[in-house]
């Protein structure tokens, strides 16, 4: 009788799975514990979002109750806390990749990076410090959550360092994908090579070349959405949608040379959805052609990301 680890045994042999592969599914299948680091790290980070979330909704809602001073006492010391903690513990600065030095170092850091927002938000909304010049408050955020990416070596800071900056250059999500003019499209993709660059020569000069994919993830999505918006545009459509087509391709070519999978859904995702905007909206208007080009194309990709993603998996 043909076991389940005698299949497993054989695919590895064909080179169907990776040693790491075969290893991880034969102890699922023995019903060994198996790790749940990632799902409890993204809970906690949750939690604390929530946490700093629920502070701020108090402050805002019960400020006139609680007093301006409390409320600003009650972030700072948060303020306080969380940076004296991260300085008093960490280790010498390093280029290269750095462990945290407690199990709660980063926990305690994304609070005190998230209580320096909030508190101000709060300061501006109650008393309009810089009034029509409040973007400065975004790009001195961004410059704080840089240092603090880079000296504690935090790659959830970076990305809050990169939000802000584009907060700064003027991209919300509240204007994606609708409601752009071709200016706001072009600051988007200036802000994406702009942050592809920086990592990539920080990645060059081995200052946490770890870095460069948490840079490079950012620059693909805010350029292919940028691209995306001008494509759904009734008019003028050609030239984003050609963008849209060199951004896949360069995609596509970074993951396959680079093994780095991801790349390579980014490019099918966004072409796909930037080729069947055009083709629902000027070729195919027939119900029953949609459908049958949804069943067809989404059964095609995703075969082609399977396959792609086994011939990953063998290269491991």
């Amino acid at each position: 009788m043909v076991t389940i680890f005698h299949r497993l045994g054989q695919w590895k042999v064909e080179g169907k799975i990776s040693p790491e592969q075969y290893s991880h599914l034969a102890s699922l299948c023995r019903e060994e514990p198996f790790s749940l680091f990632l799902e409890l790290n993204v809970l906690l980070y949750a939690g604390v979002m929530a946490f700093v979330a629920g502070l701020g909704w108090t402050a805002t809602t019960w400020a006139h109750q609680l007093g301006d001073a409390l409320v600003l006492t009650a972030f700072s010391a948060i303020l306080g806390s969380s940076f004296w903690y991260c300085f008093s513990r960490a280790p010498a600065w390093s280029p290269s990749e750095t462990p945290s030095p407690t199990p709660i170092f980063a926990y305690v850091l994304y609070l005190g990076g998230l209580a320096w927002a909030a508190e101000l938000t709060y300061l501006e909304s109650r008393f309009h410090l810089l009034s029509k010049q409040w973007d400065l408050y975004l790009l001195t955020t961004a410059g704080l959550f840089f240092f603090l990416a880079y000296r504690f070596d935090n790659r959830l800071v970076l990305s809050l360092a990169m939000s802000s900056l584009a907060g700064w250059f003027g991209i919300t999500i509240s204007h994606w994908p609708y409601h752009q003019s071709a200016t706001y499209r072009r600051c988007a993709i200036l802000y994406s090579l702009l942050i592809g660059v920086v990592g990539a020569l920080l990645q060059r000069r081995r200052l946490k070349p770890h870095f460069l994919g948490t840079y490079l993830n950012i620059a693909a999505n805010v350029i292919f959405c940028a691209l995306l918006s001008g494509v759904f545009k009734p008019e003028g459509y050609g030239v984003w949608f050609l963008g849209l087509l060199i951004a896949c391709a360069g995609s596509l070519a970074w993951g396959l040379s680079r093994h780095q999978f991801i790349f390579v859904v980014y490019a099918t995702i966004y072409g796909y959805i930037g080729v069947s905007s055009l083709v629902l909206g000027h070729i195919v208007t027939n119900e029953t052609a949609v459908l049958s080009y949804f069943v067809s194309s989404a059964v095609a990709i995703l075969v082609a990301l399977i396959q792609i993603a086994l011939r990953f998996g063998r290269q491991a």
